[in-house]
């Protein structure tokens, strides 16, 4: 697919005292003739305001994301940093708050469930609260399980160590840490212009290698950048919109919702191995890389029809472009997105709205699922059962603890951390590097990106996500141990 045929419906207007340069999104072969007097009207300008409107933001949101710093014979990144002073300052106070804030989230759903109140409607915020019967019991089952776990209340089988005070005691007051710087920061990362300067520049490698539209480069980032959710919530809309095929939003969504920078974090910390993100991180990317080139061949992906949302049908039209050259086109779109960005006001905003829906919303549904997950993983032989056929395959990748990890191979399709709180215990370095590049490699996990998927447009049922799932694994998984080999030779 050309270049021709990809899209970008947004324009930009206006006029700034100090222009240093403009370039027309309408004939990029003319940019170099265009002078102040005969300027396009479609225009992208280059001004001190908008180029520090684009830099500083985005250097905030690098520096808290991608860059790491060194310390104590270990690396990690500015939000790394923040998560573990916060952790350090609180304690043990974390678990109480954590279940606070999901009670906070019960009352106020029961509210506007019952009320109906109008700031609740049509809005981001009120969209955390109207959910449907069955996200509403999985609310109120994490809810009540994190209140008998806090106080010790109930049957062992739901509030021992090994499943809901570690829920509550280990993996949620990461989460919470984590989770809140990386929300307030990551406005600084995905909405100056940063998202708009890699994923354009990686849009011909996405036509050619993956047999998508450039366009597609954009959800990827927004999933690397900020979460796998966004990265869906961005397919679907782009699906129902008529920018792509049926077979793209299914290829996209079950291929490109990477897990976020943030989550990886996570991941890595809560098996103790935050000083070898770098290689971590690499390891993942390459792994979803080939599986993105070798899923999309197999079946189910292949099957899904090429055709466009029946209502809208096919909406692509000339792509906005502001140069001819690739690097300084997707500069121009950086600056041209960081001057429409959101001022201080909207920013605070804008990060207020991401902690709570990552507090209000999803960290309730991890804890119910997680607790489900762990009582069958640790008083039922299912997982055992099913994960029979992974131990042959890991003792032939020379993975030790082959029979202790193959359970954490197959539980992440109910949830991604779900693997990691089961390598915690291994005793194993690579093993749990394994385990946790695995966990993020395999997208598919029904708590949230698996759920999001069936319940949109894109023609993927339960069915066909669960074939990817076991495909992703089966494909990842030999790479993942591959690496891990090399790293720890």
């Amino acid at each position: 697919m050309s270049d021709s045929k990809e899209t970008d419906n947004s324009s930009s207007t206006g006029s700034s005292p100090n222009v240093a340069h403009q370039y027309s999104a309408e004939n990029p072969d003319e940019s170099d003739k265009w002078s102040d007097t005969n300027i396009p009207s479609k225009s992208v300008q280059l001004s001190y305001r908008n180029l520090l409107m684009f830099l500083l933001p985005s250097l905030v949101g690098i520096g808290m994301f991608l860059i790491p710093f060194k310390s104590d014979e270990s690396f990690n990144v500015g939000i790394g940093f923040l998560a573990y002073a916060l952790m350090g300052l609180l304690e043990n106070s974390l678990t109480a708050i954590a279940v606070v804030v999901f009670w906070i989230s019960l009352l106020l759903t029961v509210f506007v469930k019952i009320q109906r109140p109008a700031w609740a409607e049509n809005t981001t915020l009120g969209e955390i609260f109207h959910i449907s019967h069955g996200w509403f019991a999985l609310r109120l089952a994490g809810v009540i399980l994190a209140t008998l776990t806090l106080f010790q209340i109930g049957p062992q089988f739901l509030i021992s160590d090994e499943t809901g005070g570690l829920m509550l005691n280990e993996l949620m007051t990461v989460l919470f840490a984590f989770f809140l710087f990386a929300a307030i920061f990551l406005p600084f990362l995905v909405d100056y212009g940063f998202m708009e300067l890699i994923g354009s520049m990686v849009r011909k490698p996405f036509r050619y290698i993956f047999n998508l539209p450039g366009h597609s480069a954009v959800d990827a980032t927004a999933s690397w950048f900020g979460s796998g959710t966004v990265g869906v919530l961005i397919t679907m809309q782009q699906f129902e919109k008529g920018f792509y095929t049926q077979r793209e939003s299914a290829v996209i969504a079950t291929n490109f919702s990477v897990v976020s920078i943030a989550f990886s974090l996570v991941i890595i910390h809560f098996v103790d191995l935050g000083h070898m993100f770098l290689q971590y991180y690499a390891t993942v990317v390459v792994s979803c890389l080939l599986a993105a080139l070798i899923l999309p061949r197999l079946y189910p992906l292949v099957r899904k029809p090429d055709s466009y949302f029946e209502p809208v049908g096919c909406q692509l039209i000339e792509e906005k472009r502001f140069h001819p050259n690739t690097v300084k086109d997707s500069f121009y779109k950086a600056i041209d997105q960081a001057r429409q960005a959101p001022g201080p006001k909207q920013l605070v905003r804008n990060s207020l709205t991401n902690v709570a829906d990552i507090f209000l919303s999803l960290l309730p549904l991890v804890y119910a699922i997680g607790i489900i997950a762990l009582v069958t993983a640790e008083y039922t032989p299912l997982f055992t059962w099913f994960s029979l056929p992974m131990v042959p395959l890991l003792n032939l990748l020379q993975i030790p603890e082959a029979h202790t990890a193959a359970p954490a191979v197959l539980i992440g399709f109910a949830d991604m951390f779900l693997p990691a709180v089961l390598a915690a215990s291994i005793e194993s370095d690579l093993t749990r590097f394994v385990i946790a590049a695995l966990s993020v490699s395999q997208l598919i996990y029904m708590s949230e990106v698996g759920a999001l998927i069936i319940n949109s447009k894109i023609p993927l049922n339960f069915w066909d996500l669960t074939i990817i799932f076991l495909l992703r694994t089966l494909i990842t998984l030999p790479i993942i141990a591959l690496m891990a080999h090399l790293f720890f030779f």
